[in-house]
């Protein structure tokens, strides 16, 4: 099921203003005059200048060099000259624009390169989460560098300050969000601009924006450290939204990491009675959230035109904590500019027979597989899948070929559980990535199995799983030409040789011990 958004006329035309021109004009004249010789020159990200190379332009998917002749000490100083003080994480800006130069230094402190990255102000950003943005509740946007968090930070602060009419403000570290100056870029519109001096600063300017301006929104790039995700919450606890960026790919990525995981409520070991344990049917020490969440709708940028929503915290984090998470809703902004809504798909119940589940959300157990690895090969494929932490809340096992030759015990209990396995032949996200499409391949019906061909593979299945256990040869059931190349491939999964017998219409499959290869 999806819904589709009307796209408001920001989101259909968006506009960017991006002062490229002031870039280019603190640039040496032979690398601004190839810039604006190139047609493609507004689609520029950044401009690296290293001293004793050819300065490079860095657009999406190529580079350019600028000029044979290699970056000399006068470049450098002639870029340096004309902008902001650096600050003491080497930043600087060029004042009213968003462009960021850092600079690289040498041990004696001299500026030995420079990148220069062109900032952007996109109207129409904003259109796929504002709903949530307008909401009222805090939001945490998560997502990995370079996938637009800034941007779509700097135009929530805006829509908030300009057409919601709230007191906004930004706290600003290294000039992000308002660029350089004491008159911040009017990409953020009415609302007001607090700089940090130093990031290390950062928690001190949150604290001092709620007590002293009283703001009903403060918006916040890149929280780090415990520090100010302790700001942060001292923030939400005082009745002000927060909206704010932080560093990963997704949810799991904040419940591993100490330092911010208090910002989806934090976790902590219990102890559970006797009694409770089996009632919950799990172990007496288990893992449950420390406190309400800082952030209550989570959002995990996974690229540009793709935004998974996590819209209540709490919740979903105890879901994943009990081992049963569902999954997020999904939205995808089309060229047109619409909004495409997929709502969070349900997982099966252990009821539902499995012939009825094959269309739906297949649960993955991974043993001896990155989960994080896997997590993104789903994202990457598309692939309607979600990671299973045990093999009971499983539909099939994902594991390496090598472990099935070795056959350790937490591995034998979870084959088992009769469950299909599928072999890797390394735990790269390119072998996992094909595995995965191979699976949507089978249960999309580009080959589609009808419920007799079903239960003969099944039966392979287990006659796979008796070899590996027992060490013996097995032969299967005679079977007509295609259905025994299905079989071989159930061999292949699971690492072991298959050889054809017989002749037609007895023909028939033998499954042997020892490696396919």
């Amino acid at each position: 099921m999806s819904l589709d958004h009307e796209a408001s006329p920001a989101a259909a035309a968006p506009w960017s203003g991006d002062d490229i021109d002031a870039l280019f004009g603190i640039l040496p004249r032979r690398f601004r005059t190839a810039l604006e010789g190139d047609a493609q020159a507004h689609e520029i990200l950044e401009i690296v200048l290293d001293l004793g190379r050819r300065a490079e332009a860095r657009f999406p998917g190529r580079t350019v060099f600028l000029d044979e002749t290699p970056v000399g000490r006068d470049d450098l100083v002639h870029v340096t000259g004309q902008i902001g003080t650096f600050t003491s994480d080497n930043r600087a800006g060029i004042e009213r624009t968003l462009h960021r130069i850092s600079a690289i230094r040498n041990r004696a402190g001299h500026v030995v390169g420079l990148t220069c990255r062109i900032g952007r102000a996109v109207l129409g950003t904003v259109e796929i989460v504002r709903d949530l943005i307008e909401s009222g509740r805090s939001t945490l946007l998560l997502g990995p560098p370079g996938v637009g968090k800034t941007t779509l930070l700097r135009e929530a602060a805006r829509v908030l300050a300009d057409e919601a009419g709230k007191r906004v403000i930004v706290v600003d570290t290294s000039n992000e969000i308002g660029g350089d100056g004491d008159i911040p870029h009017p990409g953020i519109g009415l609302a007001r601009r607090m700089q940090v001096a130093s990031p290390d600063r950062q928690h001190a300017v949150m604290i001092e924006a709620v007590e002293n301006h009283m703001p009903e929104v403060v918006v916040i790039d890149e929280i780090g450290t415990e520090a100010e995700a302790a700001a942060a919450r001292t923030i939400a606890e005082r009745g002000v939204q927060l909206v704010a960026t932080a560093h990963g790919h997704s949810l799991e990525n904040l419940l591993t990491n100490p330092t911010l995981s208090d910002l989806i409520g934090g976790i902590q070991a219990v102890t559970l009675g006797d009694e409770e344990a089996r009632r919950r049917r799990s172990q007496k020490t288990v893992l449950e959230r420390k406190q309400a969440p800082t952030f209550d709708v989570l959002i995990e940028i996974q690229t540009r035109d793709r935004f998974a929503v996590h819209h209540d915290v709490a919740k979903v984090v105890d879901a994943h904590l009990r081992r049963h998470p569902g999954t997020p809703e999904v939205r995808v902004r089309g060229e047109s500019g619409a909004v495409e809504i997929h709502p969070p798909e349900e997982a099966p119940t252990a009821a539902e027979p499995r012939s009825h589940v094959r269309h739906r959300l297949v649960r993955i157990y991974p043993y001896a597989v990155s989960e994080e690895r896997l997590e993104r090969a789903i994202l990457t494929t598309g692939v309607p899948a979600r990671i299973a932490h045990t093999a009971r809340d499983a539909d099939m096992i994902l594991t390496l070929r090598s472990y099935t030759r070795r056959q350790p015990a937490k591995l034998r209990e979870a084959m088992a559980r009769d469950l299909p396995v599928r072999l890797l032949r390394s735990g790269s996200i390119a072998s996992i990535e094909e595995c995965l499409v191979g699976l949507r391949r089978e249960r999309t019906g580009d080959v589609e199995v009808s419920n007799g061909d079903t239960a003969t593979l099944e039966e392979a299945e287990a006659a796979a799983r008796e070899v590996l256990s027992h060490g013996e040869p097995v032969e299967l059931r005679a079977q007509p030409p295609a259905m025994r190349r299905r079989q071989h491939a159930v061999a292949e999964r699971f690492g072991i040789q298959s050889v054809s017998r017989g002749r037609e219409p007895f023909r028939r499959v033998v499954l042997l011990p020892g490696s396919a290869g």
